[in-house]
């Protein structure tokens, strides 16, 4: 079904309907350009950085994406002037877009799909070529990766905040959130100090988590969900709002708009941290997403105290905001190769980008002052069979490399060659020359019918290798580590916060 009927006002309420089980956009009007101030103030930059921009060009472009941003009227306007697509050509995209994700299917009970991003990228590829032809495929691309690696549009992204991750692994100097989705990990550094770890869930791969900086500047607490007028929602549920603390309410108890496509926020199961979540977001359970709106608020300069987080979880029908008066950075990454805490961390390539490659491992290891060369030959062995056995993706296929195959053009794979997934990847192939062939012949079959989400990864996560030269090197191995429940290793709750009569700052 086409969704051009939705109104802007629509889009105002309507949670971003993507994130049918889970995500909302941020409405335009709580976006805050302003930049923190004080001691927590990020280091500025006039000019994104070279990782921003590598970032952004190597965010895979498939259909759910585009007709996510099809949600901002303004995306289509852009389609016009930048592009010069015709009215034609824009309703087509539209369609094909809105037909791909109505076909979605997604069952606790049914049988995991075993699809990758690089198949629903090809498919993206070839149906929106079909739309507005292969000539305009590279621009749309383009638009695609600057907006979705943006936040969405303007005034979504942290806009003046430098990136720190210009080299691999980078530190933090400044009070920002670190979220690397391949290790499940969110990290708060407050003042260039690590203080606190929450393991988190993440975007399915169909639906995968974006890279580049955002910002945080409210807690939404009890937030309303509109349920999407998408043909895999039942007719008679269309168009409903599921009131603030509702059973039915995929949000939990409360939500962090982080810009176009993603919040951070509640109500995930415990079974669901660790792995994948969300349709693009970054999922917590309640009792974490309860911790982390108390750092959040500390860091950010607004009073909120535990005792108000249980009024608002005993008043669930009335949806509270708790605005920061220094919104925070968000910084959303994809390293699957970790120097932490002298030890070499090597993730599954779950996004299926081609980054467990033993170029970016000499890359990793260069910004920490080692050489390959500087490794025993025992330890480059183990190194270089931990990125063979973690060059796959979320299946166990070999990864493609799709983020850079699409950004240098190379559509030529076949996503559906005969092959046997039990093949070798290539652990010093470059990423956009990745081996297609070792593909699973089921796929093919699979791919006929109306997909189902990606919902569990098939094998090890991450394999740590001991690197002698790396002692001392690094990032930050987790500290006060909150689990599911919402405990940490350094007690319950937050230590930093204490009980206040104090009113709340901004409230709404």
């Amino acid at each position: 079904m086409e969704k051009s009927r939705r109104t802007a006002s629509l889009l105002a309420a309507l949670s971003f309907f993507l994130f049918a089980v889970g995500c909302q956009t941020q409405p335009a009007s709580t976006v805050n350009s302003n930049q923190p101030t004080g001691a927590s103030t990020p280091v500025m930059s006039p000019t994104p950085s070279v990782a921003d921009e590598t970032a952004a060009m190597n965010m895979p472009v498939t259909l759910p994406v585009l007709d996510a941003l099809f949600t901002d009227e303004s995306f289509a306007g852009e389609l016009k002037s930048r592009l010069q697509l015709t009215d034609e050509q824009v309703e087509n995209l539209r369609r094909v877009a809105g037909e791909a994700v109505g076909n979605l299917r997604e069952s606790y009970t049914e049988t995991d799909y075993s699809g990758s991003t690089s198949a629903a990228t090809t498919r993206a590829e070839e149906q929106i070529k079909g739309a507005i032809g292969a000539e305009k495929y590279p621009q749309l691309a383009a638009l695609v990766r600057e907006r979705w690696s943006g936040g969405g549009g303007a005034g979504n992204g942290a806009s003046g905040v430098a990136n720190t991750s210009g080299k691999p692994n980078s530190v933090p100097t400044d009070t920002r959130i670190v979220v690397n989705a391949p290790a499940y990990r969110m990290d708060v550094f407050e003042n260039g100090q690590l203080v606190k770890t929450y393991k988190i869930g993440i975007g399915y791969p169909e639906f995968p988590l974006p890279t580049g900086l955002r910002k945080a500047d409210t807690i939404i607490f009890n937030p309303t969900w509109t349920r999407p007028d998408e043909p895999w929602v039942d007719a008679e549920k269309r168009l409903k709002t599921v009131e603030a603390g509702s059973k039915q309410n995929p949000l939990g108890l409360l939500k962090i708009p982080i810009g176009l496509p993603s919040l951070i926020h509640g109500g995930k199961a415990p079974a669901r941290i660790g792995t994948f979540a969300s349709h693009g977001c970054v999922g917590l359970t309640d009792p974490q997403a309860r911790n982390f709106a108390l750092t959040l608020a500390d860091i950010g300069g607004a009073e909120l105290t535990e005792a108000e987080i249980k009024t608002y979880a005993q008043q669930r029908a009335e949806t509270q905001n708790v605005k920061l008066n220094n919104p925070i950075p968000v910084e959303l990454r994809y390293e699957t190769i970790v120097v932490e805490d002298s030890k070499l961390h090597i993730y599954r390539d779950v996004y299926d980008r081609g980054t467990n490659t033993e170029e970016n491992l000499r890359a990793v290891l260069g910004a920490h002052g080692v050489s390959f060369e500087q490794l025993t030959e025992a330890e480059r062995r183990k190194a270089l069979d931990a990125l063979e056995q973690m060059a796959r993706d979320a299946q166990g296929n070999p990864a493609e490399g799709v983020g850079t195959a699409i950004m240098n053009g190379n559509s030529n794979r076949n996503d559906n060659a005969n092959g046997n997934s039990n093949g070798n990847a290539n652990a010093s192939a470059s990423p956009g020359n990745a081996n297609a062939s070792n593909k699973n012949a089921n796929q093919q079959s699979n791919e006929a019918e109306a997909p189902r989400m990606t919902r569990s990864i098939k094998g090890q996560k991450e394999i740590v290798v001991e690197i002698a030269a790396l002692k001392g090197k690094g990032y930050p191995a987790p500290i006060n580590l909150v689990n599911a429940s919402g405990q940490s290793s350094g007690g319950s709750g937050d230590s930093k916060k204490k009980e206040s009569t104090a009113p709340a700052n901004k409230r709404s």
